[in-house]
């Protein structure tokens, strides 16, 4: 399968991947928001929990970073939607990213690559901050104490961490314990009275990632004229 350019409006789209094809979605910057020389990559929660790139935390972060100027990219894992495999317990999916990162340093080499996850997919982008080096890692409920945080080497890039102090799914307590006593350093917000799936905090979400980005965003792009 050859490699697909890079779409300038959105579109869905496929990619061959580690274990047969990826599906791959791919949005501009908002209309009213300068485009910036930026590309997220936004990883979907868990397969085996019904976790898709549409999933709501995953779309609305996307938007969060869409209306700051940057480009996203959501893409479903492995046995997903329309991608081909089988859930691999993060292993397989690490390539996945892999693979989805590599499309988008080939066909956009000038722009910063931003990593972005909510609970696998924090988990997923985690553990490729270090190899990958991004310009920037969002995660968004990270489940520590769920899968192994122990190996996970920690990015040296500007890192923004969303929590919610209502958690049902992710012990907030483990995600905090796991920051202090691994060095991070990690803007961390807590959003109380929060669960994790952001039932009506999906605004407030937006607006955390917003604010928590702006001092790190790449100029926009020069206007032509």
């Amino acid at each position: 399968m050859d490699l697909p350019e890079f779409p300038d409006d959105s579109a869905t789209l496929t990619l061959p991947g580690p274990a047969g094809r990826l599906e791959v979605a791919v949005d501009p910057p908002d209309e009213a928001a300068p485009a910036r020389p930026l590309v997220a990559i936004v990883c979907h929660p868990l397969p085996t929990e019904g976790g898709t790139m549409h999933n709501k935390v995953v779309t609305i972060a996307s938007r969060a970073l869409r209306e700051v100027g940057a480009t996203t990219v959501r893409f479903n894992f492995r046995g997903t939607g329309e991608s081909e495999g089988a859930f691999d317990q993060g292993d397989g999916e690490l390539d996945d990213l892999r693979t989805v990162a590599a499309w988008v340093r080939a066909q956009r080499p000038g722009d910063a690559l931003w990593l972005a996850g909510f609970s696998f997919g924090a988990y997923v982008s985690l553990r490729a901050a270090a190899e990958l080096q991004p310009g920037m890692l969002i995660s968004i409920a990270p489940p520590a104490g769920r899968w192994d945080f122990g190996a996970i080497a920690l990015p040296a890039c500007p890192w923004l961490v969303v929590q919610g102090e209502a958690d049902e799914v992710v012990d907030p307590q483990a995600v905090y314990d796991w920051l202090e006593t691994s060095g991070a350093e990690a803007e961390l917000v807590r959003m109380p009275d929060t669960g994790h799936f952001f039932h009506r905090k999906l605004m407030d979400l937006r607006g955390v990632i917003k604010h928590g980005v702006r001092d790190h965003l790449p100029p926009p792009h020069a206007q032509a004229g």
